[in-house]
C-alpha cells in the first residue's frame, strides 16, 4: 500500500483520515477502556454513509485488518485494532424523533443521551443501557440491557431497522420487509455482518420513572439476595431492579459516613403510573431499612446518566460474565466472598434481569439464545492506575471461575473481553449455526472480524485444513 493509495482513499473522504503522524492522533485511538491501548494504522472519521462505503472497500481492496467503531465504549476494546483500518462512527451523530409514529431515527455515532436527549422532550425512551455515554450501535447489536429490560424489552427487541454498508460495499436497508435474514442476524449477533450506520428504534411512552438506589450493609448481603430473586422472579414488568455489590464513591450525594464503604444494593427503575409508585414500593421497604434510600421520580434521562461521572472514559476495565437463572445457596456464599473484597472503588458486580418482556420473547426470534435466563451477571475490576490492574484482573478472574459452574453457560457478548471462539458459540447456542450462515452469505471472508467474531463456513474450514 503505497503513500499514492492512502492520500488518494484520503482526498476522497468528506470526514478525516487521521494517520500516526498527525497530530490528532493519539487521542483519536483512545477507546473507553484505558487498558486497550492499540494502534491503528489509519483512522477514518466518516462525515457520512459515502465515506463508510470508501472505508470499507478500502480495507477490503487493501487487505487490511478492519475495526469498527461507534460510542467506543467496548469492554473488550473491540472498536480499535494494531495496524489496521479503524472506521469512527462518532461524526454520524444525529436523531430524528417521530412523535406521532413513535420511533427515533439515529446515526450510529450517537450514545444514549443524545437519544433520551431528543425522545425525553415528548415524553418517549427506548430501552439502552444505565450510561449515558455508551455508544448506540456497540450496545443494540450486541443485545442491550438495562434500566428498561423488564417493561420494553431488550434494545434489539425495538430496533425496527437499520441501514447498513456490507463487506461487499453495498448499501442495504434491514428490516421485517427487507433482508430479513440480514435484520435477524444484527438483533444481537454483532458487528459481524457490516457496518450500520442508522438505526430506528421503537419508542415507549416513558417520561419520569420512580428509581434509584437502596445500599444495605454487606453484612446483609446474604437476606437481600435471597429476598431479590424472591421478588424480581414474580414482580411486574413495571419493577425492574438490578442488584450490585459496589464501594460507596466519596462524594456528594451520599452522606460522608458511607463514604469508600463496601456495600450491597439494587438499583430500581419502576415505570408505571407514578402514583402507584408508593404503594408498589412499600413492601420493598418493609422487607429491611436500607441503609441508603435515593429512590424516588426522576426524569428517565437523570435515571440513565447517573453513573455517568462515577465511570469517565480512560479508567482500567477487565470484564468477565454469564448468564444466570438462580442464586444458589452456594453460589450466594462465593458472592459475598468476592463482594467483602472489591479491589477498588470503581469494581464492581451486578445482576441485571432478563426476565419480564424480555424473557418473553421467543429464544430463535433473536439471536440472543438466553430469554430464559433471570439475570445476566457481570463482575469487572476497574481502577484509574494501570498499576492496579494485576490485582483487579485477578479478583474479577477469580470471582468469574468461582461463579461460573452456578451459571447458565454463555454469557451477554457486550460483557465479555477477547475469550476466544468456543464462549461465543456458548453465548449463541443453538443460534450459532444459523449465525454462521447468515455471515457465510454476507461476509464469507470474515472482514468483519474484530469482533465477538462468528467465523463465516469457508474460513471455519480452511482454518481446519
Amino acid at each position: 500500500m503505497t503513500s499514492q493509495t492512502i492520500a488518494a482513499f484520503k482526498a476522497g473522504l468528506r470526514g478525516k483520515l487521521i494517520q500516526p503522524e498527525d497530530a490528532e492522533y493519539n487521542d483519536a485511538r483512545k477507546v473507553y477502556n484505558g487498558m486497550i491501548d492499540k494502534h491503528p494504522a489509519l483512522i477514518a472519521q466518516c462525515a457520512d454513509t459515502a465515506d463508510v462505503i470508501a472505508s470499507v472497500n478500502f480495507a477490503r481492496n487493501n487487505d487490511m485488518l478492519l475495526a469498527v467503531r461507534s460510542g467506543g465504549h467496548n469492554g473488550g476494546g473491540l472498536g480499535i485494532c494494531d495496524d489496521g483500518l479503524v472506521i469512527d462512527l462518532s461524526l454520524l451523530k444525529y436523531t430524528h424523533v417521530d412523535p406521532a409514529g413513535m420511533t427515533v431515527l439515529a446515526g450510529a455515532g450517537c450514545t444514549w443521551g443524545d437519544i433520551d436527549h431528543a425522545t425525553h422532550t415528548f415524553g418517549l425512551a427506548t430501552p439502552s443501557g444505565i450510561i449515558s455515554t455508551t455508544g448506540v450501535g456497540g450496545l443494540t447489536l450486541g443485545g442491550g440491557l438495562g434500566h428498561l429490560t423488564r417493561k420494553c424489552g431488550l434494545t434489539i427487541d425495538n430496533v425496527l431497522s437499520v441501514d447498513m454498508v456490507l463487506a461487499n460495499g453495498d448499501f442495504v436497508t434491514a428490516n421485517a420487509g427487507q433482508n430479513q435474514d440480514l435484520y435477524w442476524a444484527i438483533r444481537g449477533g454483532g458487528g459481524n455482518f457490516g457496518v450500520v450506520t442508522s438505526f430506528l428504534f421503537k419508542l415507549h411512552p416513558i417520561d419520569t420513572v420512580y428509581a434509584g438506589p437502596m445500599l444495605y450493609e454487606i453484612s446483609e448481603g446474604k437476606e437481600v439476595m435471597e429476598w431479590y430473586q424472591d421478588l424480581i422472579v414474580k414482580a411486574p414488568d413495571e419493577l425492574n431492579g438490578f442488584f450490585a455489590f459496589l464501594t460507596v464513591p466519596p462524594g456528594d450525594p451520599f452522606p460522608p459516613h458511607l463514604h469508600l464503604k463496601k456495600m450491597c444494593g439494587i438499583v430500581w427503575a419502576y415505570t408505571g403510573p407514578l402514583e402507584q409508585a408508593e404503594e408498589t414500593f412499600k413492601p420493598i421497604r418493609a422487607f429491611k431499612q436500607p441503609a441508603l434510600d435515593m429512590v424516588g421520580p426522576l426524569p428517565q434521562p437523570v435515571l440513565q446518566s447517573m453513573f455517568d461521572a462515577l465511570y469517565p472514559p480512560g479508567l482500567q476495565w477487565y470484564w468477565k460474565a454469564d448468564f444466570v437463572n438462580e442464586l444458589t445457596a452456594e453460589s450466594i456464599a462465593e458472592h459475598l466472598r468476592f463482594g467483602e473484597t472489591l479491589p477498588s472503588m470503581h469494581s464492581t458486580m451486578h445482576l441485571y434481569p432478563v426476565n419480564g418482556a424480555a424473557g418473553r420473547v421467543g429464544k430463535t426470534e433473536t439471536p440472543w439464545n438466553y430469554r430464559e435466563a433471570v439475570w445476566g451477571m457481570v463482575m469487572v475490576g476497574v481502577d484509574p492506575d494501570p498499576a492496579n490492574n494485576s490485582k483487579t484482573i485477578a479478583w474479577t478472574k477469580q470471582y468469574w471461575e468461582a461463579l461460573h459452574p452456578y451459571s447458565a453457560g454463555g454469557a451477554y457478548v457486550n460483557m465479555m473481553m477477547d475469550e476466544g471462539e468456543d464462549r461465543v458459540k456458548a453465548s449463541y447456542g443453538d443460534n450459532y449455526e444459523r449465525l454462521v450462515k447468515i455471515k457465510t452469505k454476507y461476509d464469507p471472508d470474515n472482514l468483519f472480524r474484530v469482533n465477538q467474531n462468528i467465523k463465516p463456513r469457508l474460513v471455519a474450514a480452511d482454518a481446519m485444513a
